[in-house]
């Protein structure tokens, strides 16, 4: 299948005769898998198609340019791309349609995401990297629209990192920065501001960076003329194009069914970007959409006859036959013949790859069967088990969720029953179940060796005498022992670099480290993000500054989509252990509030989220994840640069532990848990409570994902049987995530003698103003009230009512 890349520039006729033909067997391959696979779609075999047809010539070309080393960002259209490299072979594109959730049969994500998405593995077994110097390399794929470009950015300024910063073990990743990063997009999604921000992002830094842009001139249904100004993404772009005096792209257009001109404009695009470093745009225009968007429509609803007779003259794979013909390549008999023989290797291996998906579930089948009809003869239900046995029996193709379905509802007939033949039932649901589940499930985070929950924690320690100094000298000095002990590393983000970020926790370090590795950005939230994952995705340590919490929300699509998944959909082939630091909590002010948690954390599961309370404990979390394999998000308190703490002697080498609360205050009446900034207000409180006789033990919750893996604030509720949780965010966000941990995860409901209670913001951002925090979050009174009504409750005669 794969395509030969001999790209000299003397070969005999003979070679280039058996180069084209290879190219067009290829071509012509991915084409009657995209018809088949539709087939097998519409037909119930597969749940949902979207196929790369009516690219495929381009993508040869590409292929012929793409190296070892080489990386590509793409999207669901690329599949004769993966052919033609040697990582997409018919067996493995009709298991990702079926969704076979063996990697060994379906590499790209065993089955986790719909066919069309693609990815190689970067991480053998263990976890480790491979070395991915030596092979072709594709970043897992996401659906949403343009959400790969912001990754390509980074996986493309990689390159520029490897071949100008010295210091770095580059021998898996890289020779001499020599790797161009390839994106694809189809046009209508360059409407999307990730593409633009990327692309921008990309001139300004200058990396070697290839984006093709695949223009059939559709939007699934949308025609250009509502998608892009001028309905040409090249012409309005044209601003971009370098000149003697101003860097920029290197801009090209070719037609997508002209296979010479593909094959030349694909070898000057990537002698330029590997070169020179110098991003390239390639507009491959006048491609064909022959089956429409997906399986969910028909193209013929919205295009008119003369478009598609355009496009049955026009499409790439016929323009190459008439081509190959025309230049005494093949003749017409003898394509005939090889496709021919193209449409069985499709079917046989089609076929192939269902018998590889279904035979293991008719073997599981079996198994259940022969348990139902041991039961049947034994339980005095028997007439119903039979009926269920019958049904599986009956059904030739079952899905997974079929067999358990009906076991779950045969246990139900032998509820009052004591047997055997009924253990064996229940010794079978649940071995299947701990054996198929992880097939969905596994992989959120890392199991290698260097997950983060493996690394133990290493307390500051500090001399008699230590000195009291900000926060966030004791933050820089810390940032400046990492970037000492990690050549790899780097941080980047705005007004990070030249005055060491808006806090001052990153002062001098850019003239000590260079503005490679601690570097100011543009405003482009998203693309920070995106360079950190694409950078972590190639070895190297990054760390994303986001200015302000608030401003996650710029990139928290793609932190969601992207970054948080690529440990799961990659069923653990893949890793960006990115660093994410951010600032927020406890400032007046709607948009510098920072403390939009309930949000962030139910849509960024697979990333760490740590909230430290003060820089001590955020320094202490940063040696942690640089231990790691896996992302974090890091949320400093914005108020607690200026504030004093005692300078630790081992900084860089003390470690805050991930999953791990902290007692901060010991006590018996209740339970007070809360996080961040707010903990201080919660410890000046309890200090008031204290002078009426009111004992409250103070628990930092310090991570919220993962939240409290020893249970240890049970075993507080225990001793104080009261609970009380206090949250700068808004009601039913952060805090009613902590309640449920704590109540239905560690069962604290059964120690209780009060009702826990949350104490939260309201339910809108702060005003601005200095009254604006006290009016808007929890303040001491807030909390010194909340808990007295608690006790008051509890005990009026000693704590009458206060108000």
């Amino acid at each position: 299948m794969k395509s030969n890349t001999n790209t000299k520039t003397e070969i005999t006729f003979e070679d280039f005769k058996t180069e084209v033909l290879n190219d067009y067997k290829t071509v012509v391959t991915s084409r009657e898998c995209s018809l088949l696979g539709r087939r097998e779609v519409l037909t119930g075999k597969a749940k949902f198609g979207i196929f790369g047809d009516g690219k495929e010539v381009p993508q040869i070309a590409w292929a012929k340019a793409f190296q070892n080393g080489d990386f590509r960002s793409g999207y669901y259209r690329d599949q004769t791309f993966m052919m033609a490299i040697g990582q997409l072979s018919i067996e493995q594109f009709f298991a990702g349609l079926y969704a076979n959730t063996d990697l060994k049969e379906e590499p790209m994500s065993a089955g986790r995401q719909m066919g069309g998405h693609f990815a190689t593995h970067s991480l053998d077994d263990n976890g480790d990297w491979k070395n991915l110097t030596e092979q072709k390399n594709s970043s897992a794929d996401i659906s949403p629209t343009g959400g790969q470009m912001p990754r390509l950015l980074g996986l493309a300024q990689a390159s520029k990192i490897y071949r100008n910063v010295k210091g770095i073990d580059t021998t898996k990743f890289s020779k001499e920065g020599n790797e161009i990063a390839w994106g694809t997009i189809g046009n209508a999604s360059t409407s999307e501001g990730l593409f633009f921000e990327t692309i921008n992002a990309a001139g300004v830094l200058q990396v070697p960076m290839v984006i093709n842009i695949w223009d059939d001139e559709y939007g699934i249904s949308v025609h250009a003329k509502h998608q892009t100004t001028k309905e040409n993404i090249s012409e309005i772009l044209k601003g971009f194009q370098r000149d003697n005096d101003n860097n920029g792209y290197e801009i090209f257009r070719v037609d997508g069914w002209n296979y010479p001109e593909l094959i030349d404009t694909y070898q000057r695009a990537a002698q330029i970007a590997r070169k020179e470093h110098v991003p390239v745009m390639i507009h491959v225009k006048e491609l064909t959409q022959p089956q429409g968007h997906s399986t969910s429509g028909s193209h013929e609803r919205y295009k008119s006859k003369e478009r598609l007779a355009w496009e049955t003259e026009y499409d790439c794979n016929a323009q190459m036959r008439q081509w190959v013909i025309a230049n005494n390549i093949a003749t017409d008999e003898e394509l005939s013949v090889l496709e021919k023989d193209i449409k069985k290797a499709v079917r046989d291996g089609k076929k192939a790859a269902w018998s590889a998906f279904i035979n293991p579930i008719k073997a599981e089948k079996q198994e259940l069967l022969s348990v139902l009809e041991q039961l049947s003869n034994s339980s005095a239900n028997g007439v119903f088990i039979s009926k269920l046995k019958n049904d599986i029996d009956a059904i030739d193709e079952p899905l997974r969720k079929d067999l358990l379905i009906a076991a779950r509802k045969t246990l139900r007939y032998t509820i009052s029953e004591t047997t055997n033949e009924k253990l064996a039932l229940q010794n079978w649901i649940n071995t299947y179940i701990e054996t198929i589940q992880p097939k969905y499930s596994s992989h959120l985070h890392s199991s290698s060796s260097k997950n983060a929950l493996n690394q133990n924690e290493v307390l500051p320690t500090y001399n008699a005498n230590a000195e009291d100094v900000d926060g966030r000298v004791v933050l820089r000095d810390n940032f400046d022992a990492i970037f000492n002990t990690y050549p790899e590393a780097m941080i980047f983000g705005e007004d990070a670099g030249h005055i060491g970020d808006v806090n001052q926790g990153l002062e001098g370090l850019q003239e000590k480290y260079g503005e490679l590795r601690v570097s100011d950005t543009g405003i482009r939230e998203a693309t920070i993000l995106g360079q950190g994952i694409g950078l972590a995705m190639r070895g190297l340590r990054p760390i994303a500054e986001i200015q302000y919490l608030d401003y996650i929300l710029y990139a928290l699509q793609i932190m969601s989509d992207d970054l948080a998944t690529v440990q799961y959909r990659t069923r653990g082939r893949q890793k960006a252990p990115l660093i994410v630091r951010t600032r927020g909590h406890r400032l007046e002010g709607i948009w510098h509030s920072g403390s939009q948690m309930g949000g962030i954390l139910n849509l960024v599961r697979g990333i760490h989220v740590l909230v430290p309370r003060n820089m001590t404990k955020a320094a202490g979390f940063y040696n942690t994840l640089l231990e790691s394999d896996e992302p974090a998000l890091v949320i400093e308190c914005l108020n607690g640069y200026r504030l004093k703490e005692k300078m630790p002697n081992n900084i860089g080498e003390f470690k805050t532990p991930i999953g791990v609360v902290e007692t901060v205050k010991e006590g018996n009446d209740i339970t007070l848990v809360s996080y961040g900034s707010t903990l201080r207000l919660v410890e000046q409180a309890a200090k008031e409570l204290q002078a009426l006789g009111i004992d409250a033990e103070i628990i930092d919750v310090q991570s919220l994902l993962p939240f409290d893996l020893n249970h240890d604030i049970v075993k507080s509720v225990a001793k104080t049987n009261r609970l009380m949780i206090i949250d700068e965010d808004v009601q039913g966000g952060a805090s009613a995530y902590i309640l449920n941990e704590v109540l239905n995860t560690q069962n604290a409901y059964q120690h209780l003698d009060s009702q826990p209670k949350t104490l939260a913001a309201k339910p809108h951002r702060p005003a601005y103003g200095s009254d604006g925090d006290y009016f808007s979050k929890p303040s001491v009174e807030d909390i010194f009230e909340a808990v007295y009504d608690v006790m008051h409750e509890a005990n009026p005669i000693d704590f009458p009512k206060l108000r």
